[in-house]
């Protein structure tokens, strides 16, 4: 069973149809400057949260970058799965 919606009527009346498209104008403007407004408050927020923390890192040293990979262990730990070709795990 399909389910079909009515064929929408349209309206006969001249000032009706005027007024049906500028309600439908002003709905997608008022759209348009809804979402226009959201995009503008992430991007103020954004940049806020960046000059913040770019104020705060402002007063640190710089560590070089072979002096960081001193620190760092050669071992790497976790869980790994041996996979054969042709053979199938159990999970």
């Amino acid at each position: 069973m399909r389910f079909v919606l009515p064929a929408p009527r349209r309206a006969r009346h001249p000032l009706a149809r005027a007024i049906s498209v500028l309600l439908g104008l002003a709905v997608v403007g008022v759209l348009l400057v809804f979402g226009l407004m959201v995009a503008g408050v992430l991007l103020v927020g954004g940049l806020v949260l960046l000059a913040i923390r770019q104020w705060k890192l402002r007063g640190r040293p710089q560590v070089a970058g072979a002096a960081r990979a001193s620190h760092r262990s050669e071992t790497l730990e976790g869980e790994f799965v041996v996979l054969h070709e042709g053979r199938r795990t159990a999970h």
